[in-house]
Parts: C-alpha cells; structure tokens; sequence
C-alpha cells in the first residue's frame, strides 16, 4: 500500500507547487513592472526641472561612450522602459493563462462585501470629458500638475539662460520667444510618449491593465489635444520671433544637415493640425470620412517628425511609436484575408445582422467587437461593432448587428438587398454580376476578462442598438448556467430604451429560452423595455420580436478570421513583440557601429530618417517570420469542421445535444414573463435604482451601459449620487461604459 501512496502524494505535491510557482512568478513580475514603471514616470516628471536635466545629462556622459552612442543612452532612458516593461507585460500574460473560472473564482474572494472602487465611480459626468470616473481623474489631476510644473520649470530654466546671453533688449524678447518655443516642443514631445499607445488596439500594455481599446481611444483624443497645443504654441513662437526678425520665409525653408531641420518640422506641423482640426467632435460626427482618412496622415507627421528633430530626440517618442507599428503591422496582415459571411439578414426594423466565420482557436469574449469592412463599399473604410454572439454559442463564427445610421451602412443594406433580389426571383446570374459581400476583419478586440462575470448582480442598460453588446452578455450567462459553468450573475435586470416598436424585432436575435431551458430556475432575469415615441402598442407588436427574415448566404471564396491579432494567443504576440524589440536594438546597434560610425554620418535629418527605417525593418525582418508561423500554426490547428458553418441557426447558435435532463424537462416557458414593455415613457434611473435598495440590499451591483452620451450622462449622475448618499445597507452600484465613441 505505501508503495503506490508515494507517486500518488508526489503528483499531487506537484499539482499544489505549480500554481504557487505560477502566482509566485506572476507577483514578482508585477513588481519589477511597476517598480520600473514609477521609476520612469518619475524621471518624466523632473525632467523638466533642473534636477532631471542634470540626472540626463549625468547619463548621456555614463553611457553616450559605450556600445549604444549618444541616440542608444537617449532611448535607453526614455524609451527602453516601457519595452522592458511590454515584454515583461507578455510573460506575465503567458503565465496567467486564459481561464474564465481563475479570474472569477479571485473576484470571488475580494468581492465579499461592497467595496468602493476608483475606476467605477464616475466623478465628472458633466463637461468636456464626458463622464470621468475617479481613477481618470486622477490621471487627469496628475497630467495637469505635471504642465503646470514643466512650464514653471522651463520658465525659471529660461529666465536663468537669458542671463547667459549678452544681447541688445530689443533682441531679448526674440531670444526669450524662441527658448520659449523650444520648450513647447518639448513639452509636446513628453505628451507624445503617451500619445500612441492608447490606440495599439491589441496592445499587450491594454491588456496587462485591463483597459480595451474602445475605453483607451479617449485618452488618445485627450493626449492628442494637449499634444497639438504644445506642438502650435512651439511653431506660432518661432513664427513670431521670425517674422519680427524679417526673416521668416528665409527659415522656414531650412533644412540644415546639422541641427534641427526647420521645414521638415513645418510639414509635420501642418500634418497634424489637419488631423487635429478634422478630429474635433463636430467635424468628426458629420464628417467621419473626412476624419478617417486625414488621419492616415500620421505617417506624415511621425516620418518628418525624426527627419525634423534627428535620432536622438525622437528616440524620446521611439518607444510608443514602436508598439503601435507592431500592433499596425499585425492588423494588416489579418486584415488581408477575405472572411466568409455565413449568413446575412435583416430585421423588420431596418437592422442588418452578419454571421462571420472563424476558427475554433480564436478566443474572444461577450464584451469584445470587431472591425469590419466591405470591399463593396469601400476599401479604405473600416466600423467597429459589437458582437451580439458568446463564445458559447459556437466555435465556428462570430455575429453582430449594424443599424443602418449612415452612408456606409445605407450601402450595406443595398447591397444586402440586392442578395435578396437575387435569390428570391432565381435569377441565373454569373459569378461575375451575381451580388456579394466580400467582408475583412480587424479583431477581436476588448477586455481582458469578463468582467460582466465578476458581479452577482447585474443591470444593463441600452439604447436602441445600444443592446446588440447585451444580446452576447446574456447568452454568455444563460450558457454558462446552462452547462454549469464558473459564473458569479444570479440576477439581470435590462433596460432597454427605444424609440419606435418596431425595434423590438432586435429580441429575434436571441432566443433566452432555447438557450437555457426553464432559466428562470437558474438565473433570476427581467427585461424592461422603454418605448418612449409611442403612447400605446401597435397591433402587431406582441409578435414583432418573433419576426425573423430569411437569411442569405452569399457567394464568397472567403475563409475564417484570421487568428493574427494581439488578442490572440499569448504565446505566438509575445513571441512577436520580444522578436521584434530585440531585432529593432540589434539593427540600431549595428546601424550605429558599422554604418553611421564607420562612415562618419552626421546629419540629424537622415540619422532621424534611418531610425524610422530600422524601426519599420525590424518588424517586417525579425517580427515577420513569427508571424507567417503564427498564420501556419492558426490554419493547421484552427480548421473548421467540414459542417460547422451548416451548423449555425437562425438566432447564431449551433446546436448542441440535449441533456436527458433538459428532455425530462419538456415544458415550454413563457419566453414573455421575464419581459415589461412601457409605452410612452422614459426610464426614470433614480426611481429604478432606489427601487434595487430593498430588492437586493447590501451588494456590489455592476452597471453596463452601451447607448448615447445623454443616456451616459443620466446614468452616471445617479450612480454618483446614490454611490455618496447610500445607506450601509443599500447596493454599491460600479458605472461600467461599453460604448466607442469613435
């Protein structure tokens, strides 16, 4: 007996040590990213200052001679922690794994009690920022004071070298003009550190926080605002102090081999005041296209940027720049393939649903969207949507709903219509003229985690097509009570405000009851439905949500999504960011050594250039490789089955095989108990939420909302005024936004 005890208490040893190492490793890794983190963020913050000036240039002497040079100890410091830190970021993302039941069974344990969180409770909900919760503000607090002090900062720096420079008073302001100048750009090129990595949409830094690329888009738009403004105060200084000198067309045409080039510098500006002027939010709502392709300008404004400045400025803004041509690169090639549509169709109130094909191995989430386009349509143009399916729907595609708003989407529905067309009158039509829809895909993108499974308690409150998001949340909850799965919802309640009753036919896109039999045993779920346009219901609308259109299957030669995005597999993006920074230093150093030195290059224009290149060349050299095994390894183990697409039904769902216990259950629920229309009204949000206070009593109760920012506005400002006034024993309600405003 104790002979076979031995090996069966060792592998259990064994077991119970792996997740301890695992947590063990993970913990130091946390450490070592945030101590070099805030080590970084602070030498950023003195910079401007005396102190950080001298702990730069003590640097610059320590390293400029070693093997890196004088552009290698500027990256080191400026641009070298947050790639330390992103690889950093991949290993711990490795080893933390993808398991849903690990990340909820830890919510579990710290969400015993109420607890007030800063990332939830929106502080502003008014104002140009929209609604900011505390943890925003605090960055926002944190930035501003960090302007404050560099401009102070600059300013003494500034008053102490005009003292330096013996010239006439009427040249001091000339002088003081341009120093002045030279600060702002400064002051811009600290900004722009930041500026870029918000909008890597698979960003392994999003990701290690938590933040998805819908949310971190503001933030690019904050910093893209600030980092304009610095940008024209620099260019209107010199501008000025040009024209008082008589000398203005004279210099803004120059372009010296050493120094600072003035006309690149000019082309850059003018690049990013175009994108600048045409992201303003009334131009970007009415014009979107406009927007969208003025801003492919940034590579405009980055590539004349290095040529304006040299390498070893720009090494200053190399970092976030890198991470973005990373994460640019791997959407192109993912975007390249053609991605069967399955299904097409559209519902009585004018909205499309599409059914895209992918691989069993590309992992996504219920709170994740993708970016689609339609080379009918456009071929530059790409919308983000919502996936309206749950990964437990099916293995073999991924579903979302396009309300027809504009030009694009009016087009989308044309051409869905001309399908219709085709198929109904058995045109004999060629392969050539018969219609298509010729469909690319940027994603999944989104949280991390589930976080809609973190809370016991949940309210989800849409407008309109606002509820395309929920149809995933509740399909992924019912699935996972269904098949007894880590899941931490035991009560829904959704709020769904529309304006006209025919959009109650959006209902048709999930079918709660076919999902998870008897689900009112399991899950505790009520739909109160707004319809605030319509005093009273129409004939037909007891049976409009049961409408369901034929779909169509068009003719396409396409395949699934492609697995290549940073959302993907830990293992394959992590192989690809640590390949690409060790290839980019590689090149850099030996640029450096049998290139620049060798020949004794000296212009800043064309050093700043060859940066730019090595940058771009690393990636496709170093990186690429890794990504065509990527690719190999998603088509060899991501095949869809011979029958997966015929396997997707009318409401998204493949069929699965039903339980002997569902059998025993054959009784058919009232798919209308758990749903409440209201005609003619609003929601009143402080009514429903004090209406919660005795419902559930003292709980953390998650709010999702997707919808216009007035319904944001609404919601936030009740959230934060029961959030200050609650009583203990009264729910602690957490504002989470799930909306892109793009």
């Amino acid at each position: 007996m104790d002979e076979h005890e031995t090996p069966l208490l060792s592998h259990k040893e064994k077991e119970e040590s792996s997740p301890q190492a695992s947590v063990v490793l993970k913990w130091v890794l946390k450490v070592v990213m945030s101590v070099i983190f805030v080590g970084w963020a602070v030498f950023l913050f003195m910079y401007p200052g005396k102190l950080g000036d001298g702990l730069l240039t003590k640097w610059r002497a320590a390293s400029s001679n070693t093997l890196f040079g004088v552009t290698g100890s500027m990256f080191l410091i400026f641009s070298g922690p947050i790639l330390i830190i992103s690889v950093l970021a991949s290993l711990y993302l490795i080893i933390s794994g993808e398991d849903d039941k690990v990340f909820i069974n830890r919510w579990k344990k710290i969400s015993k009690f109420p607890r007030f969180r800063l990332w939830t409770f929106p502080l502003l909900v008014d104002g140009p920022f929209g609604v900011v919760s505390a943890a925003e503000f605090l960055g926002i607090v944190i930035f501003s004071v960090f302007f404050l002090w560099a401009i102070y900062a600059y300013t003494l720096r500034n008053l102490d070298l005009l003292s330096l420079f013996h010239v006439l008073p009427k040249d001091t302001s000339i002088l003081l003009l341009e120093v002045t100048g030279l600060r702002f750009g400064m002051i811009g090129l600290l900004c722009m550190v930041f500026l870029f990595l918000p909008v890597s949409r698979g960003s392994v830094l999003l990701r290690l926080i938590d933040v998805p690329f819908e949310h971190a888009t503001r933030y690019h738009v904050w910093l893209g605002h600030i980092t304009m403004a610095f940008f024209s105060l620099h260019g209107l200084c010199y501008v000025v102090g040009w024209t008082i000198q008589g000398r203005l067309l004279d210099l803004i045409f120059e372009w010296k081999a050493i120094g600072i080039a003035v006309l690149p510098g000019v082309i850059s500006l003018v690049a990013g005041l175009l994108m600048w002027v045409t992201s303003l939010y009334p131009v970007r709502k009415h014009y979107f296209e406009l927007f969208f392709y003025t801003h492919q300008l940034y590579v405009v404004f980055v590539v004349f940027l290095a040529l304006h400045v040299g390498d070893f400025i720009f090494s200053i803004v190399a970092g976030g720049i890198f991470l973005f041509i990373l994460d640019r690169f791997l959407r192109f090639c993912q975007s390249r393939r053609t991605v069967h549509v399955i299904s097409a169709k559209s519902l009585p109130c004018g909205t499309l649903e599409l059914v895209l094909s992918k691989p069993p191995n590309l992992r996504y989430n219920a709170l994740s969207f993708v970016f689609l386009q339609v080379r009918e349509l456009s071929w530059l143009q790409w919308h983000p949507f919502s996936v309206s399916s749950s990964p437990l729907d099916g293995k073999h595609h991924v579903a979302v709903l396009i309300k027809v708003l504009g030009g694009w989407t009016a087009k989308l529905r044309d051409q869905l219509s001309k399908l219709y067309e085709a198929e109904n009158q058995n045109q004999l039509l060629s392969p050539q003229s018969y219609p298509k829809i010729t469909a690319c895909v940027e994603g999944p993108y989104g949280h991390e985690s589930p976080y809609h499974l973190a809370y016991e308690n949940l309210v989800l409150i849409a407008g309109g097509i606002g509820i395309s998001p929920f149809f995933a949340i509740l399909s992924d909850i019912l699935h996972r009570k269904r098949d007894g799965k880590a899941c931490l919802p035991n009560k829904v309640l959704v709020i769904w405000a529309i304006k006209n009753s025919d959009e109650l036919s959006l209902l048709s896109a999930i079918d709660i009851p076919s999902i998870c039999p008897l689900f009112s045993h399991k899950l505790n779920l009520e739909i109160n439905i707004y319809v605030t346009r319509q005093s009273e219901p129409l004939l037909e609308d007891g049976m409009v949500h049961k409408i369901v259109n034929p779909s169509v299957k068009p003719q396409t030669n396409g395949c699934p999504m492609s697995v290549l995005v940073g959302t993907g597999d830990n293992i394959w993006s992590g192989l690809y960011l640590i390949s690409s920074t060790i290839g980019f230093i590689s090149m850099l150093t030996l640029l450096d050594i049998f290139y620049i030195n060798k020949f004794n290059i000296t212009a800043w224009w064309y050093k700043g250039l060859l940066f730019v290149i090595c940058m771009v060349a690393s990636v496709l050299i170093f990186g690429g490789p890794v990504v065509v095994f990527w690719h190999l390894w998603g088509h060899k183990t991501g095949k869809v089955e011979p029958d997966g697409h015929e396997k997707v039904g009318l409401n998204g769902e493949e069929p699965r095989n039903q339980s002997a216990e569902d059998k025993s259950l054959d009784i058919e629920e009232d798919d209308q108990s758990f749903i409440t229309t209201r005609y003619g009204t609003r929601p009143d949000f402080k009514e429903i939420f004090e209406s919660l206070n005795g419902k559930w009593g003292s709980v953390d109760v998650g709010v999702i909302l997707c919808g216009p920012a007035s319904l944001q506005t609404s919601v936030a400002k009740e959230i934060r005024s029961h959030s200050i006034w609650r009583s203990a024993n009264h729910p602690l309600f957490h504002f989470n936004s799930h909306s892109f405003d793009l």
